[in-house]
């Protein structure tokens, strides 16, 4: 507290687990029914599910060398304000801040919808059950960063003894499902078509594969813990999701599945009854909880970081006795319980500007460590990207179709972004950022 400075107190097992934590939600176990009703091919489907799954791994090259050479809080903002300068920097900072901000909200809410279930007397009292959820989380991180790293593994391991529990199931218990009953594959503009839609779903199933490196400052021994955490990490989601597909594809005729809004629980069903609907319903609610437990702790160190370069409120500088950012947690707790109790209108133009700006903070991020290679040559890099520069230039590329994929699907979110950039550059300019 007298240095008012993060604990290095993290370990490997904390970064497997936030990694696991912050990827792995209600998306693996939603997105296989709409994905199959526009592919019709179980292997087509496993191959995107693999592809994104070694772009998240050669991301983790990339993000290593970042987060080791730059070994700050807050992630993509560090890397965005080293190589680009102060405004970058910002635009990165916040919008990321605000991105998960608004991800709080949902799921904050979503996860009081599964409450609702479980509890029927709750029904009608979604939204203060979800800010009593926000707050309940504020207050256990404020029990500090040891607590809260030891909570974070707890609900990663749970939720990964489900989902092979989920896994070992399908495969005992199904007879062949989809595998057996493929319909006609669409061929042409629908084909790919459907490709880009399933990429993106994909894509943004494993959004999160890079939240370990928020946490660099506070590990242990980062050199030699970082580059197992985040690789062992992403392969166990990529293994997990995978199999959970097959599992589902399984279990799960076609007819079936491209109708499922929620192909795990109706696999489960299949094979147990309607029996399980509330088990399944039960873990859908902590998959939820893990996340959000995840978001509240990194998330205040995007503005912790920017308070000390002068690019936020001071105070969201301050480090409390037990080393978390507690002011920023604050902060980050208390707009996300705004943002629920906001018009519905305002909430869902936020989080497709939200989607915008993650994906943006990817390719900030890889261009980030193209340019500090020219304009840094002599920094040191305990740790470097495989094959530069080709790997990085091929992420860029990548990430820049999938950006653009993202604005051709929320093209009505494009006048937004660009308010915001424009608000934002404004508030920049005019030195506001500098005076808080």
């Amino acid at each position: 507290m007298a240095n008012n400075k993060l604990w290095k107190v993290l370990g490997t097992s904390f970064g497997v687990a936030v990694t696991l934590g912050g990827t792995v939600g209600t998306g693996i176990l939603r997105k296989p029914g709409p994905i199959a009703e526009l592919l019709h091919n179980p292997s087509l489907i496993i191959s995107l599910w693999l592809l994104v799954a070694i772009y998240a791994l050669l991301g983790v090259s990339c993000v290593l060398e970042l987060s080791l050479s730059i070994p700050k809080a807050g992630a993509w903002y560090g890397y965005a304000e080293r190589a680009f300068g102060r405004y970058i920097g910002f635009i990165v900072g916040l919008s990321s801040w605000l991105g998960t901000v608004t991800a709080l909200g949902f799921g904050s809410y979503t996860c009081s919808e599964y409450l609702a279930i479980l509890f029927p007397r709750l029904q009608g009292f979604e939204l203060y059950c979800a800010i009593s959820l926000l707050l309940i989380l504020w207050f256990f991180h404020q029990l500090g960063v040891i607590v809260a790293g030891k909570s974070q593994e707890w609900f990663s391991g749970i939720k990964a003894l489900a989902l092979i529990g989920f896994i070992g199931i399908c495969f005992a218990q199904g007879e062949g499902g989809a595998w057996q009953d493929s319909p006609a594959a669409p061929t042409g503009l629908p084909l790919w078509s459907g490709i880009l839609t399933a990429l993106l779903s994909i894509f943004y199933a494993f959004d999160g594969w890079h939240t370990a490196a928020y946490f660099t400052e506070e590990n242990k021994e980062p050199q030699k813990s970082m580059p197992k955490s985040m690789f062992i990490g992403v392969i166990v989601v990529a293994v997990i999701y995978i199999l959970i597909n097959i599992g589902i594809l399984h279990t799960l005729s076609w007819s079936e599945l491209s109708q499922s809004k929620l192909a795990a629980a109706d696999a489960m069903q299949k094979i147990l009854g309607e029996q399980t609907g509330r088990w399944v319903t039960t873990f859908l609610m902590l998959s939820i909880l893990g996340i959000l437990n995840t978001q509240v702790m990194f998330a205040p160190r995007v503005i912790f970081s920017m308070s000390r370069d002068g690019l936020f409120f001071a105070s969201a500088g301050k480090v409390n006795a037990q080393g978390s950012p507690t002011v920023a947690t604050h902060m980050t707790v208390g707009l996300a319980c705004l943002f629920l109790i906001s018009s519905q209108s305002i909430s869902d133009r936020l989080s497709d500007i939200a989607t915008f700006f993650f994906v943006a903070s990817y390719l900030a991020g890889f261009a980030s460590l193209l340019r500090l290679r020219k304009t840094e040559p002599d920094l040191n890099r305990p740790y470097r990207v495989w094959a530069y520069p080709y790997l990085p230039i091929l992420l860029v590329l990548i990430s820049s179709l999938f950006l653009l994929g993202t604005l051709i699907q929320n093209v009505a979110s494009i006048p937004f972004v660009i308010a915001f950039m424009v608000i934002s550059y404004i508030i920049y300019r005019f030195g506001l950022t500098k005076r808080i």
